[in-house]
């Protein structure tokens, strides 16, 4: 009879050995699974300003990128934004793929402060600075392929009712845009010294998106 009990005693504690290493793999599986998973890539644009502040830039301002990249966008000098060109954002046209999300980044007040977007949606994504549109502070970024509102005229959209109250894209920003050309062709595309002085760039016409 107590043999039989010291046997019946060895099976439970085995038992409850194999149940404990199970329960502990399956707490290492959960805790892996819950990690957050960091970006796979990671491209850096800079938010530029010359020392007073007469001239402001993105560099580079043409980016190509592949779906699912994340995109920072840090302060060297100056305030900035960068923020979408989309109609959520104080009634500026649609130049982002339409099931795109848009952004914007709020002041980023000092160097160093950064903004993050993943973009995952294939297409075109024109964007700009607040305080700095004007002065043709914008840039360009195409993921995947060349699509969506992004590769047509500035203009497109007058005469469409559903578009009453967008705002025109200024002079100085359409002609700062690099063509969708020369992204394609050369993937970072960064503004000359020339023109950041003149805001005028010598890769396309002004009005056109190409």
């Amino acid at each position: 009879m107590i043999g039989l009990e010291r046997r019946e005693f060895l099976r439970v504690c085995a038992l409850a050995l194999v149940c404990l290493g199970v329960a502990r793999r399956t707490s290492v599986a959960t805790v892996r699974r819950a990690v957050p998973r960091l970006p796979t890539e990671l491209e850096l644009i800079e938010m530029r300003s010359d020392p007073l502040g007469s001239r402001a830039w993105f560099d580079p301002i043409g980016l190509f990128i592949e779906p699912g990249v994340t995109v920072r966008w840090i302060v060297r000098e100056n305030v900035h934004t960068t923020t979408a060109y989309h109609p959520r954002n104080a009634s500026h046209p649609l130049r982002i793929p339409e099931r795109a999300q848009p952004w914007d980044s709020g002041f980023l007040m000092r160097p160093g402060n950064y903004f993050d977007v993943t973009l995952t949606v294939p297409g075109v994504y024109d964007y700009y600075c607040m305080p700095h549109e004007g002065a043709g502070m914008v840039g360009r970024i195409i993921v995947g392929k060349p699509l969506g509102p992004g590769t047509q005229p500035f203009d497109y959209w007058l005469g469409n009712p559903d578009a009453e109250g967008w705002r025109r894209v200024p002079d100085p920003a359409r002609i700062a845009f690099p063509s969708i050309t020369r992204i394609l062709a050369e993937r970072r595309v960064h503004l000359e010294q020339d023109s950041r002085d003149a805001r005028v760039s010598p890769h396309r016409p002004t009005g056109s998106a190409r």
